[in-house]
């Protein structure tokens, strides 16, 4: 469905919020890539984003959100270091991996009592979670093909597994967003993505890749949700 302009895209963001109120999934832009999109509270329609993309519960999805504020509600134990990464860059290409609450009735996979979330700065992406809420969003494409940069790649992998594809244009490309795990003692890069370490370390100590681990840290990414998941 046509989600181009703002001043005529209500009818598709009515039937992509239908379809995931129904526990559907959704295709929808993300400032990176195609995303396939489903609510992170609904563990059948998560499920079902793993098996259309042929993927397992060992990698879990990482969760979108249309705003900072958000994250008190899905995450425990933010370090203020992570904080500051947020604000500093959400909306944009950053997934924070925090410690998921514990009450939350979801189940993403196999995430070890974590969750990778992130703000897209993109505005049909925004308008669309702000009306569903959280949604579990990995990158439109089967597992080991390449992520979709249009509406039309996406379903010609995905197809009739996903109730409605929201087009708006082409995306950015394929770079991905940056990811840092923000659940031991230190904040650890994980993936090198559109923003670098030297972009990060501005705003937080964020250790890299060649930086030893304390002996008691784990190392980058153990136990991590959305580790390799979406972008």
């Amino acid at each position: 469905m046509d989600a181009t302009d703002p001043s005529s895209w209500g009818p598709a963001l009515d039937e992509a919020v239908h379809a995931v109120s129904r526990g559907e999934l959704v295709v929808l832009p993300t400032d990176t890539v195609y995303g396939v999109g489903a609510d992170a509270f609904t563990p059948a329609a998560v499920q079902a984003l793993l098996a259309a993309k042929g993927r397992g519960r060992q990698m879990p999805p990482p969760v979108l959100i249309s705003d900072l504020r958000t994250l008190d509600g899905l995450a425990t134990a933010v370090p203020g270091a992570a904080r500051a990464l947020a604000a500093a860059f959400w909306p944009g290409a950053l997934t924070l991996i925090v410690q998921a609450q514990p009450s939350l009735a979801w189940d993403l996979g196999e995430t070890r009592g974590t969750v990778a979330l992130r703000v897209p700065d993109q505005a049909v992406a925004l308008a669309l979670l702000r009306r569903t809420g959280p949604l579990a969003v990995s990158s439109a494409n089967l597992t080991g093909r390449p992520a979709a940069t249009t509406a039309a790649d996406a379903h010609a992998q995905l197809g009739d597994a996903v109730a409605v594809y929201l087009d708006a244009g082409p995306t950015p490309g394929l770079v991905p967003s940056t990811i840092v795990d923000a659940t031991g003692d230190r904040l650890r890069l994980v993936r090198a993505g559109a923003l670098d370490l030297a972009v990060l370390r501005e705003v937080a100590d964020v250790l890299g890749p060649d930086d030893e681990p304390a002996a008691d840290e784990p190392a980058a990414g153990e136990g991590a949700a959305g580790e390799g998941a979406g972008r």
